[in-house]
Formats: structure tokens, sequence, C-alpha cells
């Protein structure tokens, strides 16, 4: 079974309703947004993080047409993890292809909320830009960069409930 297999049959078998639609591949917003339709969705940018020790990663969501300044995010994530009981994230860096492979079963390119649908032990900590909150629907990768899937951002919250990984909203900028 193929990975947007997976993330299709998952949004299925639990009753999350979206479409999905298939375009070339686009590994970078960039080369994305040539394939994206204009569907009423907000396109959605994912970078996966890993902390200074290698022990705890999070997977950050926002706007795609937003870009974030590394030093400034590490402030935000360490003070809303701190304000909400949890150890700082201490100095960020990116995630290697393998700590991606190993935590969300994807590649670079391909990185999306649907990779929590592979961490079984909840590993991740998700944060969504607090503005993603005011979407009506949200499109994300399927774990594959040649399809997007949108789907409406109750439907979306639905999801986070059933994989089970901590997440939070969060103003990133």
């Amino acid at each position: 079974m193929t990975r947007e297999e997976i993330v299709l049959n998952y949004l299925r078998e639990h009753n999350i309703p979206f479409t999905c639609y298939n375009h070339p591949e686009g590994k970078t917003i960039e080369e994305a947004k040539r394939w994206w339709k204009a569907d009423g969705s907000v396109h959605c940018k994912n970078l996966f993080f890993r902390n200074h020790k290698g022990n705890k990663h999070y997977l950050v969501c926002f706007h795609c047409d937003h870009d974030l300044d590394i030093h400034d995010l590490e402030q935000r994530l360490k003070a809303s993890l701190v304000s909400g009981g949890l150890p700082s994230c201490g100095k960020l860096s990116f995630a290697s292809p393998g700590r991606m492979m190993r935590y969300l079963g994807l590649e670079p390119g391909s990185v999306s909320p649907f990779g929590l649908i592979n961490d079984t032990e909840n590993h991740v900590h998700l944060f969504l830009d607090i503005n993603l909150k005011q979407a009506a629907a949200l499109s994300f990768h399927p774990n594959d960069c040649r399809g997007t899937v949108v789907v409406a951002q109750a439907d979306f919250e639905r999801y986070l409930a059933g994989v089970g990984n901590t997440y939070e909203y969060i103003s990133l900028y």
C-alpha cells in the first residue's frame, strides 16, 4: 500500500471527509503552488525539527506563504512548552531524513501532519499556527508530494484527536 493510500484509508476508516487530487511532484512550496487548485483551503507548510539532545521531535505547521526565523521559532516553542508544563525544546535544528523516516515514516518533501499516523508511540509534538484555526479548510500532502488532501478545519481536529499525538495552536508570526 502506498503512503497516500494509507492516509486516505485512515481518513475513510475514521469517517473524516476529505477531497484529494493528484498532480506532478511538488517537494517545495514553490513547486507545489503550480499544481494546487483554488479550492478555498489554506495550503500549509510543514517543518520537522528535533531538539538539541535529539530526544524530542516537533512538527510545525503554518500558512504556506509565511517564513519563520528558526531562532524566533525556538523562543515561541520554548515559551509554549514551558507554560504547558512540558520540558523546553532547547535549541532546535531540522531533523535528518533518517529521523523523519523513523518517526513519521516520511521522506523530505512529503512532510505533513498525516505522518502522525505512522507515529504509533505518539513521540512527535505538533505545533500549529493559531491562524490555521480560522481557516474553513486546510490542505496537506497525503504523505506523498504528488497529491493534496483538503480537509475541513473541524474534521482535521477530529483527525488530530484520533491519532493521539500532543498538539497545540500557538502564534508563530
